[in-house]
């Protein structure tokens, strides 16, 4: 058997989480592989609406085994709260949800560390959420790392403790004003590594190698976005790990010959959070709403996304580095009612317009070229079928396909896993 990938292809907030949940029910395994809890995927359906940080999006399928992989990083205390909030859909998380011994710890001196590195960048700050994900990701690359499987060990308080020394002469380092009390913050950690322990730890590659042997399907989903992956990202606006379809082989420990399909999602306009270059950002009245309408805030942060135009040229790299397969269209629902819609499709850059992505893509150096659409005005959210949608829309996704060259099989109208139009 093989695996199937599922990818964001801008920067973040596509919508993953849903089309994890929509696509569930055809995989025995779902298994997260990269990424720490600054990824928010949110669900949507009966009425509720869920947030996962680091638990696979499959988590609410009865028949899916959910893995955490050796290149995700787990912030114990806010996963015990993840956990929490399924306390009451009645899960067997002990045999539904498995962790890689491989998979590193963020601890509270991670995300301590996080916050003064920030707070000494000043205006030039990256936008960090502060969740201790780069500084753990450090750790593991400097191999100083805490692992899961250190938990089972005798002498992980202190291997913690060495870490964590380390970690305060660095924040001293920093020089800035910070106020923390350690000793709260460790004893919330350990508590929470307690509950840790109550689930299920793996040799993921093995097992997961092993699942294709049996025959079984896997789907691996990935966190964030393409353009924030650490190699091909808009450096060095990006997350610190690789969020494209590479890093689910070295995220899982699965051979790049065992991957199949690679479906790649991203909205019908473009979003980004935090700092970094955005070439088609808008900031008019058009912005504004697409904000609105769209409900354009973090849903493990709060933040405030930027909105802009859909940018062809990202796409088309995204697609490429990928290789996706298929194309998912999320919140088609949010154009309706312009009366006319931009798409980028090329970019001037020292000079001549070109159709790829540079080396750096900051406002001075590229401008967007745009062609115009024609938009729709129709109520896409309680349609259920292509053949219904507006032909302004229909003739949307049909430019798109012929530009990136790869088919768009999804178009979401909503937020609910009901709001899903197969094309």
């Amino acid at each position: 058997m093989t695996v199937d990938l599922l990818l964001g292809l801008q920067w973040g907030d596509e919508g993953k989480g849903k089309i994890v949940d929509v696509l569930t029910s055809k995989y025995d395994i779902i298994a997260r592989f990269q990424g720490g809890p600054n990824a928010g995927h949110t669900l949507e359906f009966d009425g509720i609406k869920h947030v996962l940080r680091t638990i696979p999006s499959g988590i609410f399928h009865k028949n899916s085994i959910n893995i955490i992989g050796n290149g995700v990083v787990i912030d114990p205390v806010v996963f015990q709260k993840e956990l929490e909030g399924l306390e009451k859909f009645n899960m067997d998380l002990k045999s539904k949800l498995l962790i890689s011994r491989k998979a590193h710890l963020i601890l509270p001196t991670h995300r301590l560390l996080d916050a003064a590195s920030e707070a000494s960048k000043g205006k030039a700050k990256i936008g960090s959420t502060l969740k201790g994900i780069g500084p753990t990701y450090m750790d593991k690359t400097g191999r100083n790392g805490i692992r899961v499987g250190d938990i089972e060990l005798a002498d992980f308080k202190e291997r913690y403790r060495n870490l964590a020394d380390k970690h305060e002469a660095m924040i001293a380092f920093y020089d800035v004003d910070m106020q923390y009390n350690l000793k709260e913050l460790e004893d919330e950690f350990f508590a929470s590594v307690e509950v840790l322990k109550t689930l299920q730890f793996i040799d993921s590659e093995e097992y997961l190698n092993n699942a294709m042997k049996e025959g079984k399907s896997i789907l691996a989903e990935g966190a964030q976005g393409s353009l924030l992956d650490i190699d091909f990202g808009t450096y060095p606006f990006v997350t610190s790990s690789n969020t494209t379809a590479a890093g689910a082989c070295t995220g899982l420990g699965v051979a790049p010959n065992k991957v199949k399909e690679v479906f790649g999602i991203f909205k019908a306009y473009t979003t980004r959070v935090g700092s970094g270059p955005f070439p088609t950002e808008l900031f008019d009245q058009v912005g504004e709403t697409i904000a609105k309408v769209g409900n354009e805030f973090g849903s493990v942060t709060g933040r405030a996304r930027r909105c802009g135009w859909l940018d062809l040229v990202a796409l088309k790299y995204a697609v490429q580095v990928n290789g996706v397969t298929e194309l998912y269209m999320m919140k088609g629902d949010v154009l309706s009612g312009f009366d006319t819609l931009k798409v980028c499709t090329g970019y001037k850059y020292n000079g001549e317009v070109i159709n790829h992505l540079p080396y750096n893509i900051e406002e001075k150096n590229v401008t967007p070229v745009y062609v115009e659409k024609k938009g729709w005005k129709a109520d896409l959210t309680g349609m259920t079928k292509y053949e219904e949608l507006p032909s302004e829309l229909k003739e949307y996704v049909e430019f798109i396909e012929r530009e990136v060259g790869v088919p768009i099989r999804v178009i979401s109208v909503g937020p609910d896993r009901t709001q899903t139009i197969v094309k």
